[in-house]
């Protein structure tokens, strides 16, 4: 255990990262839980990864402006696509998702099949590098962040179906730049599934509360022991959703 590894200049941006996360994440992931479509998150969390593949394929500039393009691009893409397969196809939707993120996958590994470092880069892209976020992306991610956040409370009931999916595909590919697919899905579906028993105000602020101590927690443990990072947050995430899931339910049933 190495005490000396619990410093806030990697930590700090680190936490800051995964709370300006949690902000979008928790009220989306709500929806997505509401409406039955939980491997959505995963699908255009990996179609956007598949854009930033491509990119690299392309040899583009990893930080650049034309890969960002390309990683909106295509989550709106999966977005595009979603909407108009759950007009046609509603029943069958969350099964269309599961394909769509195992077409997406797959195309990334055929991308990265003539890449060298193809494993290395798939290992980023699922488990993140939130350790190494720089005050950059944190201030890219910030401002998005609050863009979203008063598109959602504001204008949620005039979305529409695309509205939802764009609003939910331009989070995602913020995010899983920085956090990776893992945490990605974890902070849209954890505290959403831990906090179902509540409801309103207590519900949102519950999640948001048990978000925030998984990735408080997590980081200091991946330090303290020199685990990876995205790993390590998403069991505590886990750890902390079942405990939180039987309080709330051993206290429902003492009324």
């Amino acid at each position: 255990m190495n005490w000396s590894a619990l410093d806030w200049s990697i930590l700090g941006p680190a936490l800051i990262a995964g709370l300006l996360v949690l902000a979008t994440h928790v009220p989306l992931g709500m929806q997505v839980l509401d409406r039955g479509i939980v491997f959505i998150d995963l699908a255009i969390a990996q179609i956007a990864g598949l854009g930033v593949i491509a990119a690299d394929f392309m040899g583009w500039e990893p930080q650049g402006l034309a890969v960002q393009i390309a990683a909106v691009g295509a989550a709106l893409a999966g977005a595009l696509l979603l909407t108009a397969t759950e007009k046609r196809a509603g029943k069958h939707q969350e099964a269309l998702i599961g394909v769509l993120f195992v077409l997406a996958a797959s195309g990334g590994l055929l991308l990265l099949a003539s890449n060298p470092h193809g494993g290395e880069h798939l290992k980023d892209l699922l488990v993140g590098q939130i350790l190494w976020v720089s005050a950059r992306q944190i201030a890219v991610l910030a401002t998005l962040t609050a863009v979203l956040l008063v598109a959602w409370f504001g204008l949620r009931r005039r979305l529409g179906s695309f509205g939802f999916y764009a609003l939910f595909a331009v989070a995602v590919t913020a995010s899983v730049q920085v956090v990776g697919v893992y945490l990605v899905f974890s902070s849209l579906i954890v505290p959403a599934l831990a906090t179902r028993a509540l409801s309103g105000g207590r519900r949102l602020v519950a999640a948001w509360l048990l978000g925030a101590v998984g990735y408080a927690v997590g980081l200091a443990v991946s330090a303290l022991f020199d685990l990876p990072s995205g790993a390590v947050i998403v069991w505590v995430l886990a750890c902390a959703a079942l405990v939180l899931a039987v309080s709330v339910g051993r206290a429902r049933q003492r009324r």
